[in-house]
């Protein structure tokens, strides 16, 4: 294990720990942790030990939105300036400055076979990062992206919608007044599952559009699933799991709707949102998948 510091691209200091297995290797997963979590769970711990074994390293970073609440730090012009993070406070879109960081880091120390994870809002971070790749025709560093490994990728504005129930407008409208003068303040408890600003809770309630694309039987397209032209790897649970379908029922929309040659989207039986107790099934499963690939 060895800890790497990096600069995300707009200059937000972030580190992570590079999992090294005993053979040198070109290929390197790259995690990025969902809400309110961090790169020291279990989860990584068990698929970096699983995929080392096979000639695969592992990178799991702490990005701006880990934990709850924190202060992260961003290098401007040579100075260091502290502000907000974590989950309470983070944009979710400025999870892009963040992963071509961590892959250009990584690209850097000589990988040049990339697999992007992502869990939980990890993976809409991944999905978003990889179409505005895509918009931009970043050639280099797409040609660097080999996978895309999703784990409970989640239809966050359905997921608040439901949450809420009847309370969702009454949110929405507190929100929308304090958005121009206090939003940078808490929401009232309950209206998400963790503390949430004003403006992280708009961005997930309201200004949506970029990263509604998980549109689980709402959308026959997909598109921003289907635009991912590398091999794709989809996982949920079928426990105490974050989405509104059966995980059996949803498997199969998903399936019928993404049209990517390389596909392997399937639910761990037993499992929940986080994967516990199934960390090892799930690595196994990414192990076959890149060497499929």
């Amino acid at each position: 294990m060895e800890k790497i510091d990096f600069l995300a691209t707009d200059g937000v200091i972030l580190s992570g720990i590079l999992y090294n297995g005993n053979e040198r290797t070109k290929k390197v997963i790259l995690a990025v942790h969902g809400m309110t979590s961090n790169c020291f769970k279990k989860r990584d711990d068990v698929i970096a030990k699983i995929v080392n074994e096979s000639c695969i390293d592992y990178f799991c970073f702490n990005n701006r939105g880990s934990e709850i609440v924190k202060y992260i730090s961003k290098e401007i012009n040579g100075k260091k300036e502290k502000m907000l993070g974590g989950t309470a406070y983070e944009d979710v879109l400025e999870g892009y400055e963040d992963i071509v960081g961590a892959i250009l880091k990584l690209k850097e120390l000589g990988y040049n076979e990339i697999y992007l994870q992502g869990h939980s809002l990890g993976c809409t971070k991944i999905v978003y990062t990889y179409n505005e790749l895509l918009e931009e025709d970043e050639k280099d560093i797409l040609e660097l992206i080999k996978g895309v490994i999703l784990l409970s990728l989640v239809d966050i504005p359905m997921a608040i919608k439901v949450y809420l129930g009847d309370k969702f407008e009454d949110y929405l409208k507190i929100a929308e007044e304090k958005e121009e003068n206090n939003s940078k303040e808490l929401m009232p408890r309950g209206a998400f599952i963790h503390p949430i600003s004003v403006k992280t809770f708009l961005r997930y309630a309201k200004y949506n559009k970029d990263i509604d694309f998980a549109r689980y039987g709402r959308d026959n397209n997909l598109e921003k699933l289907n635009n991912i032209k590398v091999p794709l790897f989809m996982r949920w649970g079928n426990d105490n799991e974050m989405i509104i379908q059966k995980a059996e029922e949803l498997v199969t929309i998903v399936s019928n709707i993404i049209t990517n040659p390389n596909k392997d989207i399937d639910y761990v039986d037993g499992a929940n949102h986080g994967y516990h107790e199934k960390e090892d099934v799930v690595a196994k499963d990414i192990v076959s998948f890149i060497n499929k690939n």
